[in-house]
């Protein structure tokens, strides 16, 4: 079966697949090359090549605000006390129970 002319345009302008091109196409993540390998097997940083973010200096008269509010206060912890956290099987047993009753 074929797609039809329309359908064919459309997947035409989709990203590219690797099931769609032959075995030399690689997509990887964006991320780049920080370094290089070595040839036992390590891998050497190249500050170079790292990413750098510049804070600018005068943030107290600075007119743009953050997307989170400043006057949050820290929620706290779920788990607090318990030394298990919320790995507990105690604690899960117990939450099914109450939500789902018992069998």
């Amino acid at each position: 079966m074929q797609p039809t002319a329309p359908l064919l345009r459309r997947l035409r302008r989709l990203a590219l697949t690797t099931k769609q091109v032959n075995g030399g196409y690689y997509k990887g993540t964006g991320s780049g090359s920080m370094g290089r390998h070595t040839k036992h097997g390590g891998y050497i940083i190249d500050y170079k090549k790292v990413r750098t973010y510049v804070v600018p200096k005068d943030l107290e008269d600075f007119k743009l605000t953050p997307f989170v509010t400043k006057t949050m206060e820290p929620l706290k912890g779920f788990f607090e006390g318990d030394p298990k956290g919320g790995l507990s099987g105690e604690r899960y047993l117990d939450r099914w129970k109450r939500e789902n009753g018992t069998d």
